[in-house]
C-alpha cells in the first residue's frame, strides 16, 4: 500500500492543474491497496467552496472532490487561506474539512510519496 499526498495549490479554474491533480488523486485512489490524502492551500482554498455550476460540458471540480471523499480520501483546506479569501466552514462541501498547517505537516510526513500541483 502506499500512502499519498496531493497538495493542490492553484484556483479551480483558469489553470487545469487543480483539475489534473484530482484527475490523478481519483485514479490513485481507485487502485484499493493506496491511501490518498488531498491538501488545498492558496487559491486551491477555492476548490473547496460548495455550489459550483460551470457549462454544460465543462469538468466540475466539485464533482470530482465529492468522488474522493466517497473513495474514503480525506480533503483538508488551509483555513488560513480560507480566511484570507472569504471562505466559511459552511461554506464547504461536504466531506472536506477545514485544516491547519500542523495537519499538512503531520501528512507529509506520514505520506510515502507528495504530489504538488
Amino acid at each position: 500500500m502506499q500512502k499519498m499526498l496531493f497538495i493542490l495549490n492553484k484556483g479551480p479554474y483558469g489553470s487545469e492543474e487543480s483539475y489534473n491533480g484530482l484527475r490523478l488523486a481519483g485514479a490513485v485512489l481507485k487502485e484499493k491497496q493506496n491511501e490518498v490524502k488531498v491538501f488545498f492551500i492558496g487559491d486551491a482554498a477555492a476548490c473547496s467552496k460548495s455550489g459550483q455550476k460551470v457549462p454544460q460540458g465543462f469538468y466540475n471540480i466539485e464533482l470530482m472532490i465529492k468522488n474522493i471523499v466517497r473513495g474514503g480520501g480525506p480533503i483538508g483546506v488551509c483555513g488560513t487561506c480560507m480566511d484570507a479569501r472569504g471562505i466559511h466552514d459552511d461554506e464547504l462541501i461536504d466531506g472536506t474539512h477545514k485544516s491547519t498547517l500542523s495537519e499538512l505537516t503531520e501528512w507529509t510526513i506520514e505520506a510515502d510519496k507528495v504530489l504538488t500541483f
